[in-house]
């Protein structure tokens, strides 16, 4: 899917979906850019706190990367590969590459996107690689009654503030704006911090205040976003207050974990009580528990699919670059040099794509069963990732040694074609100086010179037998080409 902020993403598992059309037209919405600038900040500095460091302006403070890979070593627990200490552009674009795969190992498909715009600091990319990140540590993983991600946190929403007088939450939005739902969240899991029922819908600024000011001081979770920004704009962005609502769950669904249980007392009898099962939201559920087993079987046949399809072409391909068979002509090695780039030009990058294209679809799957307490998918024997991964590193272990071998007949071949020729230039010119000599050195015109004139005779024979022991040289090399080339 398209992002707001011109990053194209796409997620295996689907659990972000196209919006809305007027979502859609507000790609470039200011007001937008402004939100979710200020929170990505805040929620980046949430985890760069526990390295002891910070942000202060997202497009600048992550082009050499450096920032960039600390966040991403924080929020997953793991190391990335060694940063380029060099303050060169080449070493700033290095180092955020290296962020940027990271992302993309843990199942990520971005498009549209490359280490350059950050660098460069292009707000909107970096605003769009920073929400790939949030949506993969900190939302997709949510999972509640069988709805992960926005629509998990969407259903844990509506399932904590049901009890709650003058809140209906239904999106991440509008059902937001007058702060009641923040409050009834937090009174939901800590009544002890807000009394509800002070609260007035009429007063959404008091409300948001309250919020912020009571999460930020007991439940470590710092001001994301800004009362009048969500008042004053029409449609608060949906990505701001998510990132910010994700990190309530995080916190509660965290503290109830530590504890196993924490005991929440039930709303007094002030709120009004509205259930949210009936007979539609069971049926939509079992219709989605459907949906989510029909595409999973989707993706174990395609898989499979892929997977026999690749392995096919890996098979057929290999004798082929295994051979070492040439009619020991530089014409024949040369056009097999050309077959073989065109090979690695327009053969070959399909089975790039195709090969991530599976490990892709088999990552997605996993993930989807995992966030559905399903066993995860054991391929067909001989099909499995490492099963390809293998049969992948001998392909391209054959196609170095069959290049190796194609660059190595063609030097062979040049060096003998220029030997070739080199006899044959120094053949042809000792022939012509040979030309006539034999037919002079037999001939009987002396006797009848006069002294002189075998005078002179004498003085060019003695020439041509100094010319003669210069071509002995040149007989020699001739010899030794001949040789060379035998």
């Amino acid at each position: 899917m398209m992002m707001e902020n011109g990053l194209s993403m796409e997620y295996g598992d689907g659990y972000m979906e196209q919006e809305e059309e007027w979502e859609r037209e507000g790609l470039l919405d200011p007001a937008w850019e402004k939100q979710q600038k200020k929170t990505f900040t805040a929620w980046c500095n949430s985890h760069l706190r526990k390295a002891g460091t910070s942000i202060d302006n997202i497009d600048e403070d992550f082009r050499n990367g450096l920032k960039l890979m600390l966040l991403l070593e924080v929020i997953s627990g793991e190391t990335l590969p060694k940063p380029d200490r060099g303050k060169m552009r080449f070493h700033k674009i290095a180092n955020v590459n290296k962020a940027l795969d990271f992302i993309a190992s843990k199942g990520v498909h971005l498009v549209s996107i490359g280490a350059e715009e950050i660098v460069d600091g292009n707000l909107k990319m970096t605003l769009g690689m920073i929400w790939t990140i949030i949506l993969r540590f900190a939302i997709q993983d949510i999972s509640v009654e069988e709805m992960t991600a926005k629509e998990g946190l969407l259903l844990w929403c509506q399932r904590k503030t049901a009890p709650y007088k003058n809140v209906n939450v239904q999106n991440f939005h509008l059902s937001f704006k007058d702060g009641l739902a923040f409050c009834a969240l937090i009174h939901r899991h800590r009544p002890d911090l807000i009394d509800y029922s002070k609260l007035s819908k009429d007063n959404p600024l008091e409300n948001l205040n309250t919020a912020f000011d009571v999460a930020e001081k007991y439940l470590d979770i710092p001001r994301m976003l800004d009362p009048d920004d969500l008042i004053n704009t029409p449609k608060p962005d949906e990505r701001a207050i998510m990132t910010y609502v994700s990190c309530y769950y995080h916190a509660f669904q965290g503290a109830q974990q530590v504890g196993n249980v924490t005991h929440v007392p039930e709303p007094t009898r002030k709120y009004t009580y509205v259930p949210n099962y009936n007979a539609e939201t069971a049926a939509n559920r079992i219709c989605k528990v459907l949906k989510v087993n029909q595409e999973n079987e989707r993706l174990m046949e395609e898989y499979e699919r892929l997977a026999s399809d690749l392995l096919e072409w890996i098979r057929r391909t290999m004798p082929w670059l295994n051979s070492r068979q040439a009619d020991n002509s530089l014409a024949g090695v040369q056009k097999k040099l050309e077959e073989y780039r065109t090979y690695r030009r327009k053969h070959k990058p399909p089975r790039v794509e195709q090969k991530a294209k599976l490990e892709t679809n088999f990552n997605t799957l996993q993930t989807k069963l995992r966030l559905s307490n399903r066993p995860a998918y054991l391929p067909t024997e001989g099909k499995t990732v490492a099963d390809i991964s293998n049969a992948w590193k001998g392909l391209e272990l054959a196609e170095k040694a069959f290049e190796e071998w194609l660059l190595a007949e063609t030097m062979r071949l040049e060096r003998l074609e220029h030997l070739a020729q080199k006899f044959k230039h120094k053949a042809d010119a000792h022939e012509d100086w040979t030309r006539g000599k034999e037919e002079m050195l037999q001939s009987q015109d002396f006797r009848q010179c006069k002294l002189n004139e075998l005078k002179a005779l004498k003085k060019k024979h003695e020439a041509f037998e100094s010319d003669l022991a210069a071509h002995q040289d040149r007989v020699e090399q001739i010899a030794a080409i001949a040789q060379e080339l035998k």
